[in-house]
């Protein structure tokens, strides 16, 4: 009877249609910070995650994508280990059920929000064996649910959660090589079975390759298989030739990282090391492909690093184009690698190969607002960027309200003030317990 009285006041907070009753638990965090202690706040906060984990029970699919959001806001504004602890198998299996086919009918959105959630859970929980569980709970239906590709719109909050879990949870290569090769068959099915007419959008094609190089960052030993390297350097190559800007960025980072481990390289050695002619035909004919691949690429990169542009083109955007195709030229001809500083709060986050580049663009495309605070308290990710905070980012006392939340906050209709509303009278009641124990508990038995 609890848990069902429980779950209808989390579908009645979730379904509201007033806006002013439903706020992303960042803003929870702040307006409670500004005017409660911190034992309220994490009570509060608390309240709002299982809510939402019980509203991922409910009938109704906007009910459930509320939920969502609200978690992955949750899991952006604070590193939410309580929880986690408490809670981890029941979120990860509430999400993916949203995910898997032929479950709930769940829209594009809904499946979007489960996707991200998963990320999200993954990267707080870091490497251990909550994340190897992720892994091998969801390497399935993420697999099956881009081969259904019954929706576009969905399909990159499903790359991104299998590039981030597999990057967590991940415990070989073989691991990180599956997840790649189920990314590369979304856009290139020539390498797989799943064959489909339908020309991917240019949006797609721009994420498939973004996720596929963020997990070939992390492969440390390639497997010298020729035919694939050529497909894949070739395919990349035809995308320096499309219209949309963004494929183009993502294909010539692409390959500057496969240049980056050194493929050519590694062929060059195999060669190398071929005992006589007919053990090194075969290398030989691979090592001389590549290499006009990569002449064919340099060109390419000269000309888009000059581009001037066309009508409607965004300055900014141009810009950004030619900077990076002009370091990518500098890495081909010179072999400098790219050094990027970003500021965390007080602290310099630095960056000095393509690898790296990419991983830390991709998290913090990924995490979105969530990424200063991850980067500051995530210990997984000082770990895998080799960062070290100097101190703790403690804003409780530096925030002001703005008008606007000032107004959210009290008015009476707000969920923040029925819920602060609701935490002081339950200290009331425990308070008056002491001296009235079978008052207060009749009191207490009667809200459950």
């Amino acid at each position: 009877m609890g848990k069902r009285n429980s779950q209808r006041k989390s579908a009645a907070m979730f379904d509201s249609d007033d806006d002013s009753s439903v706020t992303s638990s960042s803003t929870a965090r702040s307006d409670l910070m500004s005017v409660s202690g911190a034992e309220d706040v994490q009570f509060v906060q608390d309240s709002l995650l299982d809510q939402a984990l019980d509203a991922l029970d409910e009938k109704r699919g906007s009910t459930r994508e509320k939920a969502l959001s609200s978690i992955i806001d949750a899991f952006n504004s604070n590193m939410q280990h309580e929880f986690v602890e408490k809670k981890f198998a029941t979120l990860l299996h509430q999400c993916l059920a949203s995910i898997k086919k032929g479950s709930k009918k769940a829209s594009a959105k809904e499946i979007a929000l489960a996707s991200h959630a998963i990320g999200c859970l993954a990267l707080t929980v870091g490497c251990g064996d909550n994340a190897r569980e992720i892994f091998e709970e969801s390497i399935r239906p993420l697999d099956e649910s881009l081969t259904s590709r019954i929706d576009v719109s969905k399909t990159p909050s499903l790359l991104e959660c299998l590039a981030i879990i597999t990057f967590v949870g991940g415990n070989d290569q073989e691991e990180t090589e599956r997840s790649m090769d189920i990314m590369w068959r979304v856009i290139n099915p020539k390498l797989g079975s799943n064959v489909v007419a339908v020309k991917p959008p240019a949006s797609l094609i721009a994420n498939v390759v973004s996720a596929w190089s963020f997990l070939l960052s992390t492969v440390s030993n390639l497997k010298l298989n020729s035919k694939n390297w050529q497909n894949s350097i070739s395919y990349l190559s035809s995308l320096l030739d499309k219209e949309d800007r963004s494929v183009r960025i993502a294909a010539g980072e692409a390959l500057a990282l496969i240049f980056e481990i050194g493929v050519i390289d590694k062929f060059s050695a195999e060669l190398d090391s071929a005992s006589d002619t007919t053990q090194g035909s075969k290398p030989l004919e691979s090592y001389i492909f590549l290499q006009g691949l990569k002449g064919k690429v340099i060109n390419q990169c000269k000309n888009l690093s000059t581009e001037a542009g066309g009508k409607g083109s965004a300055k900014k955007d141009l810009n950004s184009q030619r900077n990076l195709f002009r370091d990518i030229l500098d890495f081909f001809e010179y072999g400098y690698s790219p050094d990027i500083s970003m500021k965390i709060g007080g602290d310099s986050l630095q960056a000095s190969s393509w690898s790296e580049m990419m991983q830390l663009n991709f998290i913090k495309h990924f995490l979105g607002g969530g990424f200063i605070k991850h980067m500051q308290e995530n210990e997984f990710l000082h770990e895998v960027f080799g960062f070290s905070p100097k101190r703790k980012y403690l804003n409780t006392n530096e925030h002001r309200m703005s008008g606007g939340e000032k107004r959210m906050f009290k008015s009476p209709n707000s969920f923040l003030n029925k819920a602060r509303t609701q935490s002081l009278n339950k200290q009331r009641i425990l308070s008056e317990g002491r001296n009235f124990g079978h008052y207060a508990v009749g009191v207490v038995d009667e809200e459950a």
